[in-house]
């Protein structure tokens, strides 16, 4: 499994945000300084951010973006899907049964997965970072 560079930047967007705890809304161009990415690709990530209810979008002069989701709420597999969707990872193509043992043990797999990361909030991680500086 491999998830997209987008997720990557979408992660550490909303470890950008939780981390500056302001009120006040952090450009998109200071957002991609950040992390060294275009502007323009970057704002097509805020956008499904915004879509999934994550961050909200505030325009003019003084505008860009900040948390909408209290930042103790925010975990890892929210961001994951806001960017990949929640498409399952395997799909048994063989049409023999419905009871089919390789699919069940993917789906059990990923299952545990997405609760492991359901369950880490990046709250937790901005703590750690915190501790270690």
């Amino acid at each position: 499994m491999k998830l997209s560079k987008a997720t990557d930047y979408a992660l550490h967007t909303m470890f950008h945000l939780i981390k500056k705890e302001s009120d006040k809304p952090i450009g998109v161009q200071q957002l991609a300084e950040y992390q060294d990415v275009s502007a323009t690709y970057l704002s097509k990530i805020l956008t499904k951010l915004v879509k999934a209810g994550m961050i909200e979008s505030i325009s003019g002069a003084q505008g860009g973006y900040k948390l909408k989701r209290n930042k103790q709420d925010v975990n890892f597999l929210d961001i994951i899907h806001a960017i990949e969707g929640t498409a399952p990872l395997f799909e048994c193509d063989f049409h023999h049964h419905e009871g089919c043992l390789i699919q069940s043990e993917i789906k059990n797999a990923e299952e545990k997965m997405n609760e492991h990361l359901r369950e880490t909030k990046l709250i937790d991680l901005v703590k750690k970072e915190q501790r270690l500086s």
